[in-house]
């Protein structure tokens, strides 16, 4: 986006002081708003300043407003920079708009561009007389309808190099002009002959529900014609293949043992008497402790290991110490384990030798 800035100081007015009838307006928008917040009217009221003015926001407009409103200059001023829909500078009497975005450029907008250059003069540039002046913009969205401008509040579409010169000399005389479309399109309907849609009975009513009506007719012809029996074994193969098991497939087995299975094989179900007596605590079995080893203690492991005897003066341990458990000795006489430490080479018998 362009820094906006306010016109020169020379083309600014020494004053501004909203009309008789403006003034109503004004107090109407305030009175939208709650005391305190009548800030939010900054936007309506710039708008009508604007049009008051003449197309544009001169600085003092842009102070009235602040004052109005109880806001800083700078509040307002932040406003009216920000929006493009605000002009900061004098425009023509005809402000015209002109969509630059790709789809107008497609559909000849370098053509109308090429108008307004050589009538006008370069945009935001007011012509000598003060009639037009124009600028170029992003897309106003009348795609279907491009090329297209913005006069004032109007659009102006479906427009060539000819019929916009035309609506300029029109503007430009006074005579009145045809707003929307140049070309007698309605809206934004197709431009050439209708080629969808063109059954009229898709107008008329008669088509709301119908395609219910018919499927459900359909479904009762096709159930009494061949039935359901019919279509089941119109569907099934007629030479069915046994199933692979080897291929995965699933093989019907057993069912589990379920109430069902057992009245089928001719077994009583269990009652509601029955199943209440069985959880009936009192008639349970009663089990007896064990007492073929009442007073034992606890098995405890035959297996324990022992130190490993050495010989600390010769610096390692014995060759035919044995290393493994011994058989049958208690836990509690086992001696404790050992560190190392009775392994360990003794220095002091290196130092003698080494001296």
């Amino acid at each position: 986006m362009a820094v906006r800035k306010l016109a020169p100081e020379e083309m600014q007015p020494d004053s501004f002081t909203f009309s008789s009838e403006n003034m109503e307006f004004v107090a109407q928008q305030i009175a939208k708003y709650p005391p305190g917040r009548q800030a939010s009217a900054v936007i309506p009221l710039l708008w009508r300043a604007q049009e008051q003015a003449g197309g544009w926001l001169p600085r003092k407009a842009i102070e009235k407003v602040a004052e109005l409103l109880d806001m800083p200059h700078i509040r307002v001023m932040e406003v009216a920079t920000f929006y493009t829909m605000f002009n900061l500078e004098p425009v023509g009497k005809y402000f015209i708009q002109f969509c630059g975005t790709t789809p107008c450029v497609l559909r000849g907008a370098g053509d109308i561009k090429k108008v307004l250059e050589r009538r006008v003069g370069e945009q935001n540039h007011v012509s000598a007389d003060g009639t037009f002046s124009w600028l170029e913009v992003e897309c106003l969205g009348a795609c279907c309808n491009a090329p297209m401008v913005q006069i004032n509040d109007d659009y102006y579409e479906d427009l060539t190099a000819e019929n916009f010169e035309k609506l300029l000399d029109d503007l430009a005389a006074g005579r009145p002009v045809k707003k929307g479309s140049q070309i007698g399109r309605r809206s934004s309907e197709p431009l050439d002959d209708v080629k969808t849609l063109t059954d009229p009975h898709l107008y008329d009513g008669s088509q709301i529900g119908a395609w219910r009506k018919r499927f459900e007719e359909e479904a009762a012809a096709a159930s009494a014609t061949t039935g359901e029996a019919a279509a089941a074994t119109a569907s099934a193969p007629s030479t069915p293949k046994p199933a692979k098991p080897e291929a995965g497939r699933v093989i019907e087995t057993e069912k589990a043992d379920t109430p069902a299975k057992r009245a089928k094989e001719g077994e009583a179900p269990v009652t509601s008497s029955e199943r209440k007596e069985a959880s009936d605590g009192s008639k349970a079995t009663a089990v007896e402790p064990r007492t073929e080893n009442a007073g034992k203690p606890a098995p405890q492991s035959d297996k324990s290991y022992v130190a490993t005897p050495s010989k600390p003066s010769e610096g390692r341990t014995t060759a035919g110490a044995s290393t493994t458990p011994v058989a049958g000795t208690p836990p509690s006489e086992t001696p404790a384990r050992r560190d190392g430490s009775e392994s360990k080479p003794d220095m002091t018998l290196d130092k003698n030798n080494k001296s």
